[in-house]
C-alpha cells in the first residue's frame, strides 16, 4: 500500500507543476495590463510602477515564474489588492470553512446515498425503487441556489432551527452555520450517488461469489452487507472523485448565499474588485484541492479493491 500511495504521489506532482503554470500565467495573459485593470485607468504612472514591481511584472517571465513557484511553495502569494493583506494568511481560514463544508456536504450525501442505493438497487423495479429514483430525478434537477432558498426558508426562517447565514466563532455554531449549506451539497451530490450505487447493486448482486454465499445459508443482510455493498462501492467513490470539480464550484454559489467565509466567496469577492493577487492564490488553492481529493480516491480504491495496487 505505501508503494502504492508513493506512485500516485509521483504522478500527482507534475499535475501540480503544470497547476502552477496555469495560475502563474492567469494573470499574465489577461488582455491589457493586468496592473492597469488592478488599479483602474485613472491610476496614475508611480501607482502602476509600484505595483509593476511589487508583481515582478518587469522581469523575464522565466524569472517571474520562479519567482511566483518559489513564493507558492512558501505560500507566500503576494498582498491582496482590496485587503491589503498577506494572500497566505487570508486564504487559510477560508480553506479550511471550505474544507469542513466540503466534507461535511459529501457525509450528508454518503448518508443519503448508500442506504437509498442499496435499497433500489436490491428491490429493483419495485414500488421503493421507483419512488426512489423518482426523487432522485427531482433532486438531480434542483438548481443549487433555488434548493438553498428553499431550505433557508424551512428550516431559518419557518421552523427556525438554523441560521440564515454568516457564520460563528466556537464550534457548536460553525456546525450549526455548516448544517444547511453543507445539506445543499449533499442534497445535490446524492442523487448521481444513488444511480451509480444502484447500478453497481444490481450487478454485484448478480456475481457468481454472492449466489455463493446466498447458496452458503447466510442471511440476506449479511450478504447485502459483506458482499454485494463493499464491491458496489468502487464505482460511487470513483464517481464522487471525478465530480470534485463540480463540487468545489458548487461552494461558490452556496458559500455566496449562506454568506460564509469561504474560498468560494472570496473568489467572487475577488473577481468582482479584480484583486488578480487574490484570484490566483483561490484558482492554485482549488486546483491543489483536486488533485488531493483525487489523490485520497485513488487510495480509497486501492483500501476497497487490493488489485489495483498491482
Amino acid at each position: 500500500m505505501g508503494l502504492y500511495a508513493a506512485r500516485r504521489l509521483a504522478l500527482a506532482l507534475p499535475v501540480l507543476l503544470v497547476l502552477s503554470i496555469g495560475a502563474f500565467l492567469l494573470v499574465r495573459l489577461v488582455p491589457g495590463s493586468p496592473v492597469t485593470l488592478m488599479l483602474g485607468p485613472r491610476a496614475n504612472p508611480e501607482s502602476i510602477a509600484t505595483l509593476t514591481r511589487q508583481l515582478h511584472l518587469d522581469a523575464p517571465w522565466l524569472d517571474q515564474y520562479l519567482t511566483f513557484l518559489a513564493g507558492a511553495l512558501r505560500l507566500d502569494l503576494g498582498d491582496s489588492i482590496l485587503l491589503r493583506a498577506p494572500v497566505g494568511s487570508l486564504l487559510l481560514p477560508r480553506i479550511l470553512v471550505s474544507a469542513a463544508l466540503v466534507t461535511y456536504g459529501v457525509l450528508i450525501a454518503l448518508l443519503i446515498a448508500v442506504p437509498l442505493g442499496v435499497i433500489s438497487g436490491m428491490r429493483r423495479n419495485r414500488p421503493e425503487d421507483h419512488s426512489i429514483r423518482l426523487l432522485s430525478t427531482i433532486a438531480f434537477g434542483m438548481p443549487t441556489f433555488w434548493l438553498s432558498l428553499v431550505l433557508i426558508l424551512l428550516f431559518s426562517l419557518t421552523l427556525k432551527l438554523l441560521p440564515t447565514s454568516g457564520y460563528a466563532t466556537e464550534p457548536l455554531g460553525q456546525l450549526r452555520a455548516l448544517t444547511l449549506p453543507a445539506l445543499v451539497i449533499g442534497l445535490i451530490q446524492a442523487p448521481l450517488l444513488v444511480r451509480t450505487l444502484r447500478t453497481s447493486v444490481i450487478e454485484t448482486s448478480a456475481a457468481e461469489h454472492v449466489e455463493a454465499a446466498r447458496a452458503r445459508g447466510l442471511p440476506s443482510s449479511v450478504v447485502v452487507r459483506h458482499h454485494v455493498l463493499r464491491g458496489s462501492l468502487l464505482p460511487m467513490i470513483t464517481v464522487l472523485g471525478v465530480n470534485v470539480g463540480f463540487l468545489l464550484s458548487w461552494t461558490v454559489v452556496v458559500e455566496t448565499v449562506f454568506a460564509l467565509p469561504g474560498l468560494g466567496s472570496a473568489l467572487v469577492t475577488a473577481v468582482l474588485g479584480r484583486d488578480y493577487p487574490m484570484i490566483t492564490g483561490i484558482t492554485l488553492a482549488f486546483g491543489v484541492a483536486v488533485v488531493v481529493i483525487s489523490l485520497i480516491t485513488d487510495l480509497a480504491y486501492a483500501v476497497l479493491d487490493p488489485r489495483v495496487r498491482l
